[in-house]
C-alpha cells in the first residue's frame, strides 16, 4: 500500500489520454472582445483588443450568432473575489514549480490554504498519472466545471415552441383566410453572405411574441420567455429548439446579429406652394387625436412603388396599388407627361383619394408626406379629400417616425431590389393584414386593428349617447 500521500491523491485516475487542447484563450479574453464588441469595434478591432488573433474572433462572432453568452455579456456583472483569476493561477503555478508549500502560497496570494490546496487537487494536469499544476490547464478545468448546462424553455415545452414558431415563420392571410406563400427571395451581395433567402411569414419580432404571450395567457406560467432567448435560440450554435433558417422571418433576415448603421436618406424634389411640418397644428405632433396620417413610396426595381400610409396614434397601416402603366418598357417617357412607371402625381393622388375616402371623416384629417414629386398635385387632393397635407423639411425622415418605422417592417415582404410591380392588390392586402395584426409596443402591445376598431366603437358609443 502507498504512503506518504492523501487519500485524495492515492484515489486519483491512472494516466488518461488528453480530452483535448486546452484553448489559447481565457474567460478575461472572451469579456474583453464582447465588450469590444459592444462598444462598435469590427470581429478583428474587438479580437486584437481582447489579445487573441483576428481569426479566433470572427469564429467566436459567428458561433454565437453575433450575439455574447448569457453569462460573459457586458451587463453581467464580473466574477467574485471567491473566484481564482488566471494571474492567481499562473503565480500558483510558478511557486509549485519553485517547490513552495501550499499555506505559503496562500500567504503571498492572501487565500485560504484550503483554497490553494482544493484548486490543485481540482485542476492540476492527470495525464501522466501525477498531480503537474500548470495555469491554462487548471483555468481549462475550472471554466469546464463552471459549466451549468441547462436545456432551454423552447426544446421542452411544445405548446411554447409551436407558439412562436407560427408567429416567427407562419405564413400570412388576407382576411379571409387565404393564404399566399409570397416569392422567396435570395440575398444577393457581398455583405449578405450570412443572410438567409427571404420570405413572406407572419414576421413578429421575438419582443413583440414575449410580450403578447403575457397577454394571450395571462394566467399560465409556462407559457413565458423572454425576446432574447428567443433569438439566442435563433443565433446560438447547438441550441436546436428553433431552425436557423427561421431567421430569414426575421425583418433583417440576418443569420448573426450585426452591428447597424444608419442609411442616409436622399433630398427630393421640393414641391411648391406646401404647408411645411412647422404648420401642422400641435394636436397632430402629440397624437392624441386620431386621423392624422403619414404617407410615402417604397422603391424597387424597375423603378416600382408601393405606396404606405400610416396612421399616427393606433399605426393602422395601408398600402396603395400602383400598377406600372400598359406602355411602361415600349415608350419613351415624355417630359411633363404621365409617369408610365405607375407612381406619378395623378396616380398617386387617385390611390390615396380612392383609399382615403372609404374611411369616416374624422379619421382623415391630414396627410404628413416628405418632399416627393409624386405629390406634385397636393392642392386638388387637398380639394377632393379634405385632407390637410403638410411636408417634411429635406432629408429629414424622422419628421415621419412612424412611416419611417412601418417602411422597414414593410421592407420583410418587399425587399429591396425586387419588383414591386409584380404584387397585385390582394397580395398588398394580405401584408398590410398581417403588420394590422401584429401587436406593438407602443400600443401596450396590442394590435393597430384593436387600436382602431376600439376608436370606432368609442365614436359609435358616443354618437349614440350624444343622438340620444
Amino acid at each position: 500500500m502507498a504512503t506518504g500521500r492523501r487519500k485524495s491523491e492515492r484515489s486519483t485516475r491512472h494516466k488518461l489520454s488528453s480530452p483535448g487542447r486546452p484553448p489559447v484563450w481565457q474567460r478575461e479574453n472572451l469579456c474583453r472582445f464582447w465588450r469590444g464588441v459592444a462598444a462598435g469595434l469590427s470581429s478583428e478591432e474587438a479580437a486584437t483588443e481582447a489579445g487573441v488573433s483576428g481569426p479566433v474572433g470572427i469564429r467566436w462572432f459567428r458561433s454565437s450568432g453575433g450575439m455574447p453568452p448569457t453569462h460573459l455579456s457586458p451587463a453581467v456583472a464580473p466574477l467574485t473575489s471567491r473566484n481564482l483569476t488566471f494571474q492567481e493561477r499562473e503565480e500558483i503555478a510558478l511557486e509549485c514549480a519553485r517547490g513552495t508549500g501550499v499555506r505559503a502560497i496562500a500567504r503571498k496570494l492572501g487565500r485560504s490554504p484550503s483554497t490553494i490546496s482544493r484548486e490543485l487537487r481540482r485542476n492540476s494536469a492527470t495525464r501522466g498519472g501525477d498531480f503537474d499544476y500548470r495555469a491554462i490547464t487548471a483555468q481549462w478545468h475550472a471554466d469546464r466545471a463552471a459549466r451549468r448546462p441547462k436545456v432551454g424553455k423552447l426544446a421542452t415545452n411544445p405548446a411554447l415552441r409551436d407558439y412562436v414558431q407560427d408567429r416567427l415563420a407562419g405564413f400570412i392571410a388576407t382576411p379571409d383566410g387565404i393564404a399566399f406563400d409570397g416569392p422567396v427571395v435570395v440575398w444577393k451581395g457581398r455583405r449578405a453572405v450570412h443572410r438567409q433567402s427571404r420570405r413572406w411569414s407572419t414576421a413578429w419580432s421575438p419582443e413583440q411574441i414575449a410580450r403578447r404571450l403575457q397577454l394571450d395567457f395571462p394566467e399560465t406560467s409556462t407559457m413565458r420567455i423572454s425576446h432574447e432567448a428567443i433569438y439566442q435560440a435563433l443565433y446560438i450554435q447547438g441550441r436546436g429548439a428553433l431552425k436557423r433558417e427561421v431567421s430569414a422571418c426575421l425583418r433583417s433576415g440576418r443569420a448573426l446579429r450585426l452591428p447597424r448603421e444608419r442609411a442616409r436618406s436622399r433630398g427630393k424634389s421640393f414641391i411648391a406652394d406646401a404647408l411645411m411640418i412647422s404648420d401642422r397644428p400641435a394636436e397632430v405632433g402629440d397624437r392624441a387625436v386620431p386621423g392624422h396620417w403619414e404617407g410615402d413610396l417604397i422603391l424597387g426595381l424597375g423603378s416600382s412603388a408601393i405606396g404606405t400610409l400610416v396612421e399616427r396614434t393606433t399605426r393602422f397601416t395601408m398600402l396603395l396599388h400602383l400598377p406600372r402603366m400598359e406602355r411602361h418598357g415600349r415608350d419613351k417617357s415624355v417630359k411633363n407627361g404621365p409617369a408610365l412607371a405607375g407612381h406619378g402625381a395623378e396616380a398617386v393622388r387617385d390611390a390615396i383619394a380612392g383609399t382615403i375616402m372609404e374611411l369616416p371623416a374624422h379619421l382623415r384629417r391630414s396627410l404628413t408626406w416628405d418632399q416627393g414629386a409624386e405629390m406634385a398635385q397636393h392642392a386638388q387632393l387637398r380639394f377632393e379629400t379634405g385632407l390637410e397635407i403638410y411636408f417634411c423639411d429635406p432629408q429629414s425622415p424622422w419628421q415621419r417616425g412612424s412611416n419611417e418605422n412601418t417602411n422597414g417592417l414593410l421592407r420583410q415582404y418587399f425587399p429591396k431590389g425586387t419588383d414591386l410591380s409584380r404584387h397585385e392588390a390582394d397580395e398588398l392586402s394580405a401584408v398590410a393584414h398581417a403588420l394590422n395584426t401584429r401587436p406593438r409596443k407602443t400600443l401596450e402591445w396590442r394590435t393597430p386593428a384593436e387600436a382602431l376598431d376600439q376608436l370606432l366603437k368609442t365614436d359609435m358609443i358616443e354618437g349614440v349617447a350624444t343622438t340620444g
